[in-house]
């Protein structure tokens, strides 16, 4: 492509959404295939048109030699995070690295010092920056009178609405929700996301029962020994408090914190707990085994060990109360945990190819996890999955063991050692123990066979396919003597 020589005919150029990478790629497209140097264009936002404006450069006379460029990932990503911006400067700025890439300057982005990299960097981290404060402030309040409907006021500094959505779809999947601000707004409805204009804040609900609720836990667990005002105010500017119900509690609370930490001091010391106590009001099940339903209550404001803290959410047990056949897994993963389902990750959908194949109902079947929340660690963005510890194990055996006495299945299938360990004992083997028969205390049968994620993890297509038929034979295996009804003449 050659660089055609001075014109002074200007041309311009429609971004529409200003925002969308898609849509400024296409324009820029547009502008280097017919050779139009950045000081040649005018970019415009929106739809907006005017008299005024240049004639559209699709006008223009096309090169002979155009060819659509390529250029490097990372400029791509720079450009998308910068597009969010709002400085109206952003779009000719892009361009602008745009054309010295493709004329000569590949390698520009890798010049820290360089004018227009600096510039692009600002806004980029601008961007970033207020992608992480909308993630971290928006606040959801209940509608009045919609069960499980939120809607959330929000007033970002740039066009990010679209770039944070998809984190809250997968964050809160499992309700309907809406955030609104000044200049565009989102809804999810539990399937997809739906993209509107701006809103008023008098469009969101006020305060709702929920919040007086967060402002006492807030208060509680602030810690004054630890008080950092300047850190707080850079990390939480005082521009967002409006949004956050606890905000109005922060002047009482740094006022008072010098007094609060004196009374630590003074307190006397206590003996170290080697127990994690039960919480008022937090009840283990009942002998005499009350409802699934009731035993899912009571599940979901467990604080045995730590992993609540971490998790979305408790994720119980899933199937008919009556059901023949129980599978054990080891604990919710991201998908799970999001969902608030055991059985939804890619695990799930092995074991759903599986009982398909074998021809078996999956409705028909009682699914749960020997862990209810998810033990995981952060890698970036991404939550990986952890092996869950014996206290953890321990703590939640409760909860198994209630199911277990609820549903009184045939057969109860544990899918993996932890599962088989929480079922059968910490002395069982799967790798010696496995496709055998165990009677358990109460004369249910039990059997342990491999965990579908175990299969996903052979690091190879033959292994894996190798893995995938013992699995699926020991279900097949299992299904047989549930429906013949002699799992305990075994």
């Amino acid at each position: 492509m050659h660089r055609p020589p001075p014109d002074a005919q200007r041309w311009s150029l429609r971004v529409d959404p200003q925002w969308s990478l898609q849509a400024w790629r296409d324009a820029a497209r547009e502008a280097l295939l017919r050779g139009v140097a950045p000081p040649q264009l005018d970019w415009l936002e929106g739809s907006e048109t005017s008299l005024l404006d240049a004639p559209a450069v699709q006008r223009a006379p096309m090169l002979a030699d155009a060819s659509a460029p390529n250029v490097p990932r990372d400029f791509l990503e720079l450009a998308a995070t910068c597009l969010c911006h709002h400085d109206p400067q952003r779009l000719a700025l892009l361009y602008r690295l745009l054309w010295r890439i493709v004329h000569g300057e590949r390698s520009v982005l890798s010049n820290p010092a360089d004018a227009d990299v600096l510039r692009a960097t600002a806004l980029a981290q601008a961007v970033r920056r207020d992608t992480h404060k909308m993630k971290a402030f928006v606040r959801f309040r209940e509608v009045p009178g919609q069960p499980d409907a939120f809607i959330a006021w929000f007033e970002p500094q740039h066009h990010i609405v679209d770039r944070v959505a998809p984190f809250f779809a997968r964050r809160f999947t499992g309700m309907r929700w809406a955030i609104l601000t000044p200049s565009r707004s989102v809804a999810w409805d539990g399937q997809a996301l739906a993209f509107g204009p701006g809103a008023r804040r008098e469009d969101a609900p006020a305060e709702d029962a929920r919040e007086s609720l967060w402002q006492t836990y807030y208060a509680n667990i602030f810690n004054p020994a630890r008080l950092n005002t300047r850190m707080m105010m850079q990390e939480m500017p005082a521009k967002y408090w409006r949004h956050l119900p606890e905000a109005q509690l922060l002047p009482r609370l740094v006022r008072d914190a010098a007094d609060r930490v004196q009374k630590m001091h003074d307190r006397p010391a206590q003996a170290p707990q080697r127990r994690i106590p039960l919480r008022a009001g937090v009840a283990m099940p009942a002998a005499d085994a009350s409802s699934l339903e009731n035993l899912r209550g009571q599940a979901s404001t467990c604080r045995q060990c730590p992993l609540w803290e971490q998790s979305t959410q408790t994720v119980f047990g899933q199937g008919p109360a009556d059901a023949r056949m129980m599978l054990i897994g080891e604990q919710p993963g991201d998908t799970e945990d999001l969902r608030g389902q055991p059985f939804m990750g890619p695990a799930g959908q092995l074991l759903d190819r599986a009982l398909t194949e074998l021809g078996i109902d999956r409705v028909g079947l009682y699914l749960t996890n020997a862990v209810k929340h998810f033990h995981h660690e952060r890698r970036g963005k991404v939550r990986l999955h952890k092996r869950p510890e014996s206290r953890h194990i321990q703590a939640c055996r409760p909860w198994l063991m209630g199911e277990i006495a609820r549903v009184r299945p045939q057969v109860i299938v544990c899918l993996g050692a932890t599962a088989a360990a929480s079922v059968f004992g910490r002395g069982f083997d799967l790798s010696r123990d496995r496709g055998r028969w165990h009677t358990l205390e109460d004369g249910t049968r039990g059997y342990a066979t491999v965990h579908p994620a175990w299969v996903l993890r052979q690091t190879d297509d033959a292994r894996r396919e190798d893995a995938y038929r013992l699995f699926r034979d020991d279900l097949q295996r299992i299904h047989e003597v549930a429906e013949d009804g002699n799992a305990g003449h075994l």
